[in-house]
């Protein structure tokens, strides 16, 4: 989609790749049909109605685990340039002969598939339901993203279209993965004219040359490589110039008025008249009899037997052979630009100028550029939502209501922060304490529970009982999650305790503190003091049995004093086994035998008497 000739793999080392917080509190732009396409391709034959499924799960994501605030683009009526390559398209793909086909008529569009177009109106109540803005665009979804991003209304646009740039995008997010740990891969305009050198009517010329959505077939022979370094030729306000020049037949020698990224010289006024006369064994200027006997003042020799010869590799580097070579390059670059604008010249009516007015078009949605389009969030409707997809879905109504929790619990959070009431909720829970720290994929959330402080009717939720009774956990937890295709959100656990009914959600650590700065302030208190606890328990109890002075506490003994307390301590204990010994044989001499022979062993060995 988008630009031809594999147009993403050349922005691909541009590519950034953003962590959890990259779209916290920030607004962008969603081209609906990218994934709805998407959708259906990875999870075609697995699931019932996969666009209602993963744009559900999705928007869910979005919205509760990166913060973010989505604007979904729905795709509006399409121009007669993108029906006749659609036309185009499907009759390539069929294997049909393109030129036996009949011109289709001008000005005419093409509806779109009537089953896709049932899929996006699907997906538009959906989101009607979910209380997300939802903006239709005049011809491309994509144009109108690009809009929104260049005009400040957004921070950055999802889609897989290339086609965004054209239009004018500075941040475009083409893969979004919601269980990873780097989640997003971003390309960023500024990034690519830092390491391309493009800028935006640069890429709309690649996109002329090399074939695009609305002209899939481009300029015959030219390719991405040849593109790219026939418009890097040009600035950006003369490449679309230049193309209506040569598209015209108005092609001149370029060498002029060109500024190519090569160095390249003036032939007219650089070139030289004739090349001098080279030694043919040390290939500098002059003639090989005049460096037999000296050497040339470009060798340089020990002693003056003449010049050295020549490697094989040997590039001399005179002005005339500098210049010689530079000639050689710029004639090189020269007729393959001539041949260059040959193949652009045979192509008939290029460059479509409707399709460079419909890329530079400043507005593309059903709205005056004045007034800016309006955006606003709404709180979702829940029973109207539940009733939506299990008449679709087939869902049970307590699994909706449990999918649509951390949303809930975001728009609390985000309530409670700017005007603090008193609310429950989905009214029925509020909010009792912070249970312990989370780690997801690097990333820290707080998971928090919320006490049932009421009975409800037929909308209780009904989630999962946990396994986990005891209260006393660690204060952190990691858990990774294995990449799911269904981008399900996470599943709220529920938790009785002393009697009561416990909701456990993982929830913004930014935005807890926000709405409940006493709750958080209370938990840090309570984590300082586990680990006081833990700290003060976790110490060896011999260190509590020796007895030491208020002088010698908390101070290490060196080596020597070591040694002699370990000595004189065993001596006592070898003393008063000897006078048992000595009671009990009546004789002496043993305590004076072992005395001896003790002081005449060497100092190691009594240390290693010593330990044993």
């Amino acid at each position: 989609m988008g630009v031809g000739g594999n147009f993403w793999d050349l922005l691909k080392p541009y590519a950034r790749t953003e962590g959890f917080d990259f779209l916290r509190n920030k607004r962008v732009a969603v081209d609906l049909s990218f994934w709805i396409v998407q959708h259906e391709t990875a999870i075609k034959n697995n699931a019932r109605n996969p666009h209602l499924r993963l744009t559900f799960f999705r928007t869910i994501s979005l919205f509760s685990k990166f913060g973010a605030f989505p604007v979904f683009i729905v795709d509006g009526t399409p121009s007669p340039l993108k029906s006749k390559a659609r036309i185009a398209r499907f009759f390539r793909s069929s294997g049909i002969d393109l030129p036996s086909l009949p011109v289709a008529i001008e000005g005419v569009s093409v509806e779109r598939n009537h089953k896709f177009s049932k899929c996006v109106q699907e997906c538009v109540e959906l989101l009607e339901l979910l209380g997300m803005p939802i903006l239709r665009a005049n011809g491309e979804a994509e144009a109108l993203c690009a809009q929104l991003d260049s005009d400040g209304h957004v921070d950055a646009c999802i889609t897989a279209d290339s086609d965004a740039f054209l239009f004018g995008a500075k941040c475009v997010i083409k893969c979004f993965c919601p269980n990873c740990k780097e989640p997003f891969e971003c390309y960023n305009i500024s990034d690519i004219e830092a390491g391309l050198g493009l800028k935006r009517r640069h890429l709309i010329a690649i996109s002329l040359l090399v074939g695009n959505d609305h002209d899939i077939k481009g300029v015959q022979g030219i390719g991405l490589d040849t593109a790219l370094r026939f418009v890097q030729a040009f600035s950006e306000d003369d490449v679309l110039n230049r193309l209506h020049a040569i598209g015209n037949g108005e092609i001149s020698l370029f060498h002029r008025d060109i500024n190519p990224a090569d160095n390249c010289i003036n032939l007219e006024e650089s070139s030289p008249k004739s090349k001098p006369t080279h030694c043919s064994f040390c290939g500098h200027p002059g003639s090989k009899r005049a460096h037999l006997k000296f050497s040339c003042e470009y060798c340089t020799t020990s002693n003056d037997g003449g010049c050295m010869k020549k490697p094989e590799d040997f590039k001399c580097d005179c002005i005339s052979c500098d210049m010689n070579r530079k000639q050689k390059k710029q004639e090189k670059l020269q007729n393959w630009l001539t041949k260059t604008c040959d193949k652009i010249k045979e192509e008939p009516n290029f460059p479509d100028k409707e399709l460079i007015k419909m890329y530079l078009c400043p507005n593309h949605g059903l709205f005056s550029a004045n007034d800016g389009p309006c955006i606003s969030w709404g709180s979702p409707k829940t029973e109207m939502l539940v009733d939506f997809l299990a008449f679709h879905q087939h869902w049970d109504p307590s699994y909706i209501r449990q999918r649509m929790l951390p949303m809930l619990s975001t728009i609390f959070l985000r309530d409670m922060a700017t005007c603090p009431i008193k609310c429950l909720l989905y009214g029925q829970y509020e909010f009792d304490s912070i249970k312990r720290v989370k780690i997801r994929y690097e990333y820290q959330f707080y998971e928090v529970m919320w006490k049932r402080a009421m009975c409800g009717d037929s909308s209780v939720i009904y989630a999962i009982q946990s396994n986990e009774s005891d209260m006393q956990q660690e204060d952190v937890t990691e858990v990774d999650d294995l990449v799911d295709l269904l981008d399900e959100s996470d599943m709220p656990m529920t938790q009785v305790a002393n009697g009561c009914s416990f909701l456990l959600t993982d929830e913004n650590m930014d935005l807890v503190s926000a709405a409940f700065p006493e709750k958080v302030d209370r938990f840090s208190q309570g984590m300082k003091e586990l680990k006081r606890r833990k700290n003060s328990s976790s110490r060896p109890e011999w260190k509590e049995e020796i007895p030491a002075s208020p002088e010698s506490r908390s101070v290490q003994l060196n080596i020597t004093n070591f040694y002699r307390s370990t000595k004189s301590q065993l001596q006592l204990e070898q003393g008063d086994e000897l006078a048992k010994n000595s009671g009990n044989q009546g004789d002496g001499t043993l305590k004076v035998k072992r005395k001896v022979s003790s002081q005449n062993l060497p100092k190691s060995v009594r240390r290693r008497l010593l330990f044993n």
